[in-house]
């Protein structure tokens, strides 16, 4: 699940003023099986520190890069408000959405998959088709993305997608978002249940990763910052669609146990405001963890699918649903397009000799069984809003929309 990585210049936001951001964020490059990002985040509230290109751990098979606003390809003119969701998905067979089923002609679930509700999809897709874009501010750019920010929320044994229901079942995991879940957390939980650490606080999902323990003294280690990114990977957008509500997703492989030594693909990666050395100035003494130089701490870079089979909102493996499409589009099994979800995860420490172990292996005390799950709901004009604005015209924004 980890793949290599091809850095990136980084790029600073300006931030809205009279507005707190968390983090600020910059571009994904994806280079055949490779994701990497460069993203600016805050070590504290109003105190920028940059992010320089990160790795990953979920592969994103396109030729497609992402770079920096002023090198970045201008995008084309986008179509008249009135029809740019339609025009988008016509422009592009592969990317079209199917119309949704009716209720007669969706089949039962199988066991482990999680059907959509035909009726709330379509729905939520004309409302999306319906929406007018929103006038551009002068000095956009051009990178297609949105953003929750959000800080460390709690910390449970337990896993509402791969355990559902079975609390104390999982090993350890930190949440950010959502305040209220656990074990027995539903889709309804979350729309009923929305007290939240992100911003916007539209966002009400929720987003787990396993717990980092300090070595030397098995504490736990908890983020200090936590930005999800949600974007385009490739160069076109035609035929995006937004999220819908009750989608679940894991990314990377808890299972996966073999050491991260300096250049190893899916390590976790040291970054801070200006430029350095991403695998550290050391490592700990077991190779497996980087030690920090200067102001750089270390962080974790998680990438997420962009294509949906338009069906299921979960499947046996948590994964079959969705799929990683290329610059040419969705492949037929998974014909929808969305916005690609990406961690991008901060932790306030330098590394040590003794190093640090993940709650998922506590043998190899290695980084490889990085994994993140997703549980998604928003508002649903919130996540319209942003992603008609934002991902389908390409246009850069923040927790709030269009950043200028």
């Amino acid at each position: 699940m980890s793949n290599t990585t091809i850095p990136q210049p980084p790029r600073r936001h300006r931030r809205r003023p009279g507005r707190t951001v968390i983090a600020l964020g910059a571009g994904v490059a994806v280079v055949a099986v490779a994701v990497s990002v460069a993203a600016i985040s805050l070590t504290n509230r109003g105190t920028t520190s940059l992010v320089a290109a990160a790795p990953s751990s979920s592969p994103a098979p396109s030729p497609t890069t992402h770079r920096p606003t002023s090198a970045f390809p201008a995008a084309s003119a986008p179509a008249p408000a009135s029809a740019s969701a339609s025009a988008s998905a016509s422009a592009n067979p592969a990317a079209t959405t199917p119309s949704a089923p009716t209720k007669q002609q969706q089949a039962p679930a199988k066991p482990g998959w999680i059907n959509v509700d035909p009726a709330v999809w379509q729905a939520q897709v004309d409302a999306y088709r319906n929406r007018k874009i929103d006038p551009v501010p002068a000095g956009v750019g051009n990178l297609p993305e949105f953003r929750a920010d959000c800080q460390y929320s709690h910390r449970l044994p337990d896993d509402p997608i791969v355990l559902p229901g079975l609390r104390g079942a999982s090993h350890m995991h930190s949440f950010v978002g959502n305040k209220a879940v656990d074990a027995d957390t539903t889709a309804g939980d979350l729309q009923k249940f929305t007290a939240t650490t992100c911003k916007p606080v539209q966002d009400h999902s929720a987003y787990w990763v396993p717990t980092l323990y300090d070595n030397a003294t098995n504490k736990p280690v908890e983020t200090t910052g936590f930005r999800v990114y949600y974007r385009s990977l490739r160069d076109s957008s035609e035929g995006v669609m937004p999220l819908p509500n009750g989608l679940r997703m894991v990314a990377g492989d808890a299972k996966k146990k073999v050491p991260t030594p300096r250049g190893a693909q899916g390590q976790f990666y040291c970054a801070f405001y200006g430029p350095g050395d991403l695998d550290g100035i050391a490592r700990s003494t077991n190779g497996n963890w980087p030690i920090c130089g200067g102001d750089a701490t270390l962080h974790f870079m998680l990438q997420f699918p962009d294509c949906w089979d338009g069906e299921h909102l979960d499947s046996p493996n948590h994964r079959d649903h969705v799929t990683f499409g290329t610059g040419q589009g969705c492949p037929s099994t998974h014909p929808v397009r969305i916005p690609a979800i990406t961690f991008d995860i901060q932790y306030g420490v330098k590394g040590t000799p003794a190093g640090y172990y993940l709650s998922s292996d506590k043998d190899v005390k290695s980084a490889s069984s990085m994994h993140g799950d997703a549980f998604v709901m928003w508002d649903q004009d919130a996540m319209n809003k942003r992603t008609k604005n934002c991902i389908l015209q390409r246009r850069t924004c923040d927790n709030f929309g269009y950043l200028d």
